[in-house]
């Protein structure tokens, strides 16, 4: 069974391949990966733009695909930010749940939206 380190390992190789092959490298510098991964984070917000709560849970088919794929859009860019950048990823999400987790103590933060200000 492939871990998900190796699988996000193995995608990170096939989109350094595809960047490649059409020599994008001269292109995504950090400063325009970040600005690309927010135009795509965009694109995934504009489906929900109008949704209630409600609808934005209940997606036709159509439109998760739609969402599926403005997800992968920005979860590649922000993956090819990090390679570019030298960061491990899964190192660097488990280092901040970390940190998240002292900023909002479950004893405090169950049920709540506030900010972790708000605790202090």
């Amino acid at each position: 069974m492939t871990s998900d380190t190796d699988r996000l390992t193995e995608l990170r190789d096939r989109l350094r391949g595809f960047v490649r092959e059409r020599d994008w490298e001269q292109f995504h510098s950090p400063k325009n990966l970040a600005m690309a991964m927010i135009v795509e984070a965009a694109e995934l917000v504009e489906h929900f733009q109008w949704s209630t709560e409600q609808e934005s849970r209940e997606l036709t088919d159509e439109q998760r695909i739609k969402v599926e794929q403005e997800i992968a859009d920005t979860f590649v860019y922000l993956l090819r930010l990090s390679d570019v950048l030298g960061i491990d990823l899964i190192d660097a999400a488990h280092r901040k749940m970390d940190l998240n987790a002292k900023k909002y103590p479950a004893d405090k933060a169950r049920g709540r939206n506030d900010k972790y200000t708000a605790y202090e």
